[in-house]
């Protein structure tokens, strides 16, 4: 098993802890309808998606950060920060669908990668484990774009909120506006949080007789290798 550097893991907790803030935010603009709230939500996801960059000083970085900013503000202003925020998780269950699917293409499915960084090349040698890697993958890809047309729905549909009723056109399936809010800001991401942490256990009883690192190291593995998750082999070799 590939040991944790020990200060690599520290950039990528800071950016967790930032991006906890992130649902929060979006559950008071669902429940207060204050612009203020979404919009400090898609200021802050944008921040922190952007934040290596800015760090970095880079002028084009910054540029690009107060353009996208100015955009938001506008989107504010016309009272639409709400909307443009709950598209967020449609693009986020659809990027990630479009990530896990490209693989499959390939030799090297999203969940090989996942299995290398965490734990080494020679784990997909043991029975099974590739197998494992590429059904796993392609299930997540369903899963996400299953998702992401749910949301689609939600966001359209929405009684009071939806696209439909905003522009007036006639919604023949009206649904509530709080189970809509509730599922497109908490509900989708509990299904993915569940549903990881039930293959987790599900993936530690199937191959029980090889040993398997603990939750907490394993997601700090992801986050220090992550180059080698995007770019596969390739991050690797010189």
């Amino acid at each position: 098993m590939k040991s944790l550097p020990t200060n690599q893991g520290t950039p990528a907790r800071r950016y967790m802890l930032l991006l906890l803030a992130y649902p929060l935010l979006a559950l008071a603009g669902a429940l207060t309808h204050w612009q203020v709230f979404p919009l400090a939500a898609l200021l802050l996801l944008l921040t922190v998606v952007m934040l290596p960059s800015l760090l970095a000083r880079s002028k084009q970085a910054w540029l690009i950060w107060i353009v996208l900013s100015g955009a938001l503000l506008q989107l504010w202003w016309h009272g639409l920060a709400d909307l443009a925020l709950e598209t967020i998780p449609i693009l986020i269950n659809l990027l990630l669908a479009y990530w896990f699917g490209s693989t499959l293409a390939g030799d090297e499915p999203l969940i090989a990668r996942f299995v290398v960084a965490i734990e080494g090349a020679d784990r997909l040698q043991a029975s099974g484990v590739a197998r494992y890697a590429r059904h796993l993958t392609w299930f997540w890809a369903v899963l996400l774009l299953a998702q992401s047309l749910v949301l689609a729905v939600l966001l359209t549909c929405a009684e009071h909120g939806g696209l439909l009723a905003r522009f007036g056109v006639h919604n023949s399936l009206p649904i509530p506006d709080r189970w809509a809010s509730a599922w497109l800001h908490v509900g989708g991401y509990v299904l993915l949080g569940v549903v990881f942490l039930c293959e987790y256990a599900w993936r530690r009883w199937r191959f029980r007789h090889l040993s398997h690192p603990g939750l907490h190291e394993m997601i700090l593995q992801l986050a220090v290798h992550w180059p080698e998750l995007i770019y596969g082999q390739r991050a690797v070799q010189p």
